[in-house]
């Protein structure tokens, strides 16, 4: 398997190895075909659906943070559009 889902609600996917730009990943939990615009390397995370700024990122079930621009299904979700909100009290 080339990338790691574990909730329905996640609305992005972590790469558990790097995977070629034009990819086309079958999400099996979330009934969605992803076709990557961007290489992702390991580690990092692809969005699952198009993502609106200001909407949370959801990862294995759990906000981890918010997009801070648009993010289109397919594009890779890092530090460059997303502000992490874990273990912040002054976040949702």
């Amino acid at each position: 398997m080339k990338y790691i889902v574990l909730s329905e609600r996640d609305n992005v996917a972590t790469a558990l190895e790097n995977i070629p730009i034009h990819s086309e990943i079958q999400i099996p939990l979330k009934n969605n075909l992803v076709k990557l615009k961007q290489e992702i390397q390991f580690g990092h995370k692809f969005a699952l659906e198009d993502i609106l700024k200001g909407d949370r990122i959801i990862k294995y079930g759990e906000t981890i943070g918010v997009a801070t621009c648009n993010i289109l299904k397919g594009f890779h979700v890092h530090v460059h559009n997303l502000e992490g909100t874990r273990g912040r009290g002054d976040k949702v």
